[in-house]
């Protein structure tokens, strides 16, 4: 009788768990129930009922979990086929729309750099002093430079060679016009 008193509560508690949402927990506290409950099925050969009574009731089981197995397949399946159809993007052709507005675009860029200061200054030559010469010099010193006479100047670009010329003078005031620009293959070079 207490086995009967058994079976009793292990199907309640089955009942309960089937009634419960479906989360992982209870999908593993139904798997649990069905093996104790088939257990004490199988423990059991002095219950009341009649041995081909409990293989239906058995197969009644096993039916029903194998129904409620394919109902959350099928559940599943609806999910992902849902989450499928809400990914079916239709991307839009940026590369035509980049060709148009790269005219736009490049101006845009043009007046940014427009902004930024630098520093223009034309070099005649250079020289190295130790400080006992520098010391020495006075008004109508003569410095001697690396260059030769009538060499162009060098134009710097914030201390970046990009271009060479020569000195004029224009409204009384010094100029230079420019006769060479340097490649930028040279100016990267001058980089390193």
């Amino acid at each position: 009788m207490a086995d009967k008193d058994n079976q009793d509560k292990l199907a309640e508690e089955w009942a309960k768990a089937l009634e419960k949402d479906g989360d992982a927990e209870s999908g593993q506290d139904e798997e649990a129930l069905a093996a104790q409950w088939s257990a004490a099925l199988k423990e059991d050969p002095s219950a009341d009922k009649p041995k081909a009574e409990k293989d239906d009731l058995a197969d009644e089981w096993a039916a029903a979990l194998a129904q409620e197995e394919h109902d959350k397949l099928t559940q599943e399946r609806g999910r992902e086929g849902m989450s499928r159809q809400g990914h079916d993007y239709e991307f839009k052709n940026l590369t035509a729309d980049a060709k148009v507005n790269q005219g736009e675009k490049t101006k845009r860029d043009l007046d940014f750099i427009l902004d930024i200061p630098l520093n223009v200054s034309a070099q005649l030559g250079s020289t190295q002093l130790l400080i006992n010469e520098l010391l020495q010099l006075g008004q109508g010193s003569v410095i001697e430079l690396n260059k030769l006479a009538g060499e162009p100047l060098e134009i710097l670009v914030n201390g970046k060679l990009v271009a060479r010329g020569e000195a004029v003078v224009i409204n009384e005031k010094f100029g230079v016009r420019l006769t060479d620009i340097i490649s930028p293959i040279e100016r990267v070079k001058q980089l390193a």
